[in-house]
């Protein structure tokens, strides 16, 4: 029998090796996990807050909160339908997509879209708080109204936003889903609304259109590091249940607006992408991520659903990177969930 000492002794001995190799955890999460699409988290003094799609609990997007990065539960959410001024450009969405959290200037800011299934029919609105703890006197949540809309007329989809700030204090929003791919546009810092200054379209990636492919990527998040910017995607099909395809590719640029290649050099515009994780018997169709820099290290936010039932899952994964570019855990073996 292993006293407990050597267990002990072991353990630290593992913890070490692991650092020193630089293994990564997709972590085993438990509480409220499920249903979660399209997840985005922040970290405000000791509690992280998880951001997402889907309704839970009847509520839209809806707020999950952590200590520890395992242990979640529901503890609140953002809006109680979608707004009035949404509505009007948007008739017959039924819910807020693709929320995207970061904190400037001194105020938590949540830039989410409203559309419908299969339109590009789409806008993008800014929603902001003083802080995340319900507790506090301060907490307020303030709709800002229309960033950024698109139309029929357009050849992109104003959805899945994300939010970067450059080392000189830029601001741009990445977003696009399907339809000629990834775009960006510079936004106004102090507003957190477009810049009336630099009115560019950027194009950051795309994906061919043919009978058996249909320009499928999404979900764009873009994070810094060692002097390049990484562009995060997903690839393939979402919202599939088991039948889910998605994949999460990367592919880096010295310059925010690109142009992106993937480890081969091959340009994210002519449909590049490295992959970063797809789905296994367990675990289908990883994706709608999102990137955190952390003081214990970056890490990946994602869903992926349930192999058996095709439920969607949070899913929180520890980040190396190797060579410049980066690698995360293995999906873990089973869902664990507590009923709503």
């Amino acid at each position: 029998m292993v006293s407990s000492k050597s267990l002990r002794w072991w353990i630290a001995i593992l913890a070490i090796a692991r650092a020193i190799l630089g293994a990564q955890e997709i972590f085993t999460l438990d509480g409220d996990v499920s249903p979660v699409h399209d997840p985005t988290m922040i970290r405000e003094r000791d509690t992280y807050y998880v951001f997402a799609t889907n309704k839970f609990a009847q509520k839209d997007v809806p707020i999950f909160c952590s200590r520890n990065l395992r242990s979640w539960k529901f503890c609140g959410n953002v809006f109680d339908g979608v707004p009035a001024w949404a509505l009007a450009r948007i008739p017959g969405a039924r819910g807020i997509w693709a929320p995207d959290i970061s904190f400037v200037r001194g105020e938590f800011r949540l830039y989410y879209s409203v559309s419908t299934f299969g339109s590009n029919q789409s806008v993008i609105g800014l929603i902001t708080n003083k802080t995340l703890d319900p507790a506090s006197p301060q907490y307020r949540w303030v709709d800002q109204g229309e960033v950024f809309a698109s139309t029929k007329q357009d050849d992109f989809n104003a959805i899945d936003p994300n939010l970067t700030v450059t080392p000189d204090g830029e601001m741009w929003m990445s977003f696009g889903s399907f339809w000629s791919g990834i775009k960006m546009r510079k936004l106004d810092p102090q507003s957190g609304k477009l810049s009336s200054e630099d009115t560019t379209l950027c194009s950051l990636a795309s994906r061919p259109r043919t009978s058996e492919l249909k320009a499928e990527i999404e979900a764009p998040a873009i994070i810094r590091h060692g002097g390049y910017y990484y562009l995060f995607v997903s690839f393939d099909r979402c919202c599939r249940g088991a039948k889910s395809t998605y994949k999460i590719m990367v592919g880096r640029s010295d310059k925010i607006a690109g142009p992106y290649r993937d480890k081969d050099g091959k340009a994210m515009m002519d449909g590049g992408g490295s992959l970063v994780l797809e789905g296994n018997e367990h675990w289908r169709g990883p994706g709608g991520q999102s990137v955190v820099h952390d003081s214990k290290g970056d890490l990946l936010v994602f869903h992926a659903y349930d192999g058996a039932t095709g439920r969607p899952f949070l899913q929180v994964s520890t980040i190396a990177w190797e060579d410049g570019w980066p690698r995360v855990g293995t999906l873990p073996p089973a869902a664990k969930e507590k009923p709503q």
